[in-house]
């Protein structure tokens, strides 16, 4: 037994198409949305789509999850059942799940997953998980490294998944019912209409707009109306700084959000945290191990800024800060900051501005703008599209570039090659010949004895042309040099090249459709106890006794109001308001406006906030 633990990067694939490039870029497992029923409506996959990422996975040892995470109507499970048929023929490796009742459904047909739409916060939301089956949870984005330590130190048997990069949702995942209440669209059902990316007003009892504070970090100035501000819009998560404390938490998948995201993105975001990753493996390898086969090779440098980006947040890794984790001027893509406009200008645009680039800004008054870089000169000056731009923006303004023209081309073209080392054996007996094809990582080989009626010694050396057709491995996984073959002969024998290179072929489509085992095993920890033990994946679950589960018997439906009281919450945040805003209770200060404050849609329609300072948490409320 080994105690290392196995880290796997799991990317996102909106389709066929970037499931492969995350692949290509060094994921150790993709999640992908299933033909219907993933909690991202809009990037369904067909099964045949799914079974050929699963065959192009399979040689790398990389994992194919689907995710099949809404909560489902009575009359639907009979088709989620025929699909979960045709998901396990196709082979894939899990199903990320939000409905407990698939857990019976499935009937053990596939490994589940438990979906962060569970809202996995507690050691008794995960224990219950463990008991009824599933084998891998999906932690909660609001838990600290202290919380997730917590749940693992009690729950050592279950493989914590942790997001790390990508867009946040304020609402604890799965309690998010403001989308289907406002536009009769579920969050829950896939169909999510980004209530939290809305502007609102916030308001207090007497309808007077709140203001900014003085020392507030909210990138307006004080004493200025928040008036139609995106008040719940989050930053977008990056704990790229913080992997390694993460996996000695108990970490062992770390996951990219981005289901919706094309397919420039999946490639750098996968690069950027593969080469994150590596690095810490590299230097404790005593500790950690990959887990899938391969080594990728990049042709540009990542870099997570030049991606969509709402700016960054590590977002509750390290507890409750004064660190801003929402970005109330705009839901849209900042990008990468380039430093202010006179800065940019006294460098000659500092030979990092491209003809296409798109820019953007703040105008003091909080409004963004942004427009087309047409050509920049040989001195650096830009020439926009829209030269009225320039009446906007003063020495001082920061300039933002959320459109890096030639990145993006860069990332059109083939931009990663994921090779898997091998080693070859060629002897010979008294009838034939023996070839052994083994991966080098791993010791997984293969071989093959052929058998000849009479051994033809060669009128020329051999070795030269027999290397240069077992290196021949083109479009295949795999890669080798002169030095990783091995010839072991007593005589110097006469092999045609085209049967040498039949045989190579032979030999790589076996080791391809092998079961890979890339790593030392068990790599998880593992606990003797058979208290602890496992159960079978078919028992039937129960929901976690925290969550009430927003389903009943007649399958998902809204919240209801019972005795003039909504049964729930529209929302239910980490994120805090008065907390952004500097009043925090804790802290000792006063709300200067009469409570209950609301929030205000551009149509009139108000959402009063209830805040549960003992919980550290905020509510939005049907009014």
């Amino acid at each position: 037994m080994t105690d290392r633990k196995s880290i796997e990067l799991l990317s996102p694939a909106r389709n066929l198409e970037c499931g492969i490039e995350a692949i290509r870029h060094g994921a150790d497992a993709v999640y992908i949305g299933a033909p219907r029923f993933g909690a991202r409506a809009a990037a369904g996959n067909s099964i045949e789509d799914i079974a050929t990422l699963v065959r192009f996975a399979k040689p790398y040892g990389v994992k194919i999850y689907v995710t099949v995470n809404t909560l489902l109507y009575d009359e639907e499970l009979p088709a989620v059942d025929a699909m979960i048929g045709e998901l396990q023929a196709a082979d894939v490796d899990a199903l990320i799940v939000q409905d407990e009742r698939l857990m019976t459904l499935n009937r053990g047909r596939l490994p589940l997953h438990s979906s962060t739409q569970m809202d996995n916060r507690t050691i008794a939301d995960v224990r219950a998980r463990l008991e009824v089956g599933y084998e891998q949870t999906v932690l909660a984005r609001e838990l600290s490294l202290e919380d997730i330590r917590a749940i693992h130190a009690a729950v050592p048997e279950m493989p914590l998944e942790a997001f790390v990069h990508g867009a946040l949702c304020v609402s604890y995942s799965g309690r998010c019912y403001a989308s289907e209440y406002c536009f009769g669209r579920s969050a829950n059902r896939g169909e999510c209409a980004q209530f939290c990316r809305l502007p609102f007003d916030l308001i207090d009892a007497d309808g007077k707009i709140v203001t900014v504070p003085s020392g507030s970090p909210e990138g307006l100035p004080a004493g200025s109306p928040l008036r139609q501000r995106h008040l719940l819009s989050l930053k977008d998560m990056n704990r790229s700084a913080d992997l390694e404390a993460m996996m000695d938490a108990g970490i062992t998948s770390f996951k990219i959000e981005g289901r919706l995201k094309d397919v420039a993105y999946v490639k750098n975001i996968t690069a950027y945290y593969r080469q994150r990753i590596d690095a810490i493996l590299t230097r404790r390898p005593q500790d950690y191990c990959r887990a899938s086969l391969g080594t990728s090779t990049i042709s540009f440098t990542p870099n997570p800024l030049k991606s969509f980006n709402r700016g960054f947040t590590d977002y509750f890794l390290h507890g409750r800060t004064r660190e801003p984790i929402h970005q109330p001027l705009t839901p849209k893509s900042l990008g990468e900051p380039l430093g202010s406009y006179a800065t940019l200008m006294h460098k000659g645009g500092g030979g990092a501005l491209h003809n296409g680039d798109g820019l953007c800004f703040f105008t003091p008054d909080g409004q963004l703008h942004g427009f087309r870089v047409n050509s920049v000169d040989a001195q650096g000056r830009i020439h926009p599209a829209d030269p009225s731009v320039f009446k906007l923006l003063r020495p001082d303004t920061p300039l933002y570039r959320n459109y890096d023209a030639d990145f993006e081309r860069q990332l059109t073209r083939p931009t990663a090659e994921r090779r898997i080392p091998v080693r070859w054996v060629l002897e010979d007996h008294e009838t034939g010949f023996r070839l052994t094809l083994t991966i080098k990582e791993t010791g997984t080989s293969v071989s093959s004895t052929t058998y000849v009626q009479e051994l033809e010694p060669a009128h020329t050396p051999q070795a030269d042309n027999i290397r240069r057709q077992l290196m021949r491995l083109g479009d295949t996984p795999y890669t080798c040099t002169e030095e990783d073959i091995e010839i072991r002969f007593y005589d110097n024998w006469f092999i045609p090249a085209s049967v040498l290179g039949e045989w190579r072929r032979q030999m790589v489509s076996r080791l391809s459709s092998s079961e890979p085992s890339p790593l030392p095993q068990p790599c998880r920890e593992e606990v003797e106890s058979q208290e602890n033990s496992k159960p079978s994946s078919a028992k039937v679950t129960t929901p976690s006794p925290k969550s009430p589960s927003p389903f009943g018997e007649g399958g998902w439906v809204r919240p209801r109001r019972e005795g003039g009281e909504s049964v729930a919450p529209l929302m239910t945040c980490r994120f805090c308001l008065r907390q952004a805003l500097g009043y925090c209770t804790r802290d000792g200060k006063r709300l200067p406006y009469r409570e209950p404050l609301s929030l205000r849609l551009s149509d009139g329609r108000t959402f009063p906030l209830r805040f549960d300072c003992k919980a550290c948490e905020m509510q939005v409320l049907r009014n």
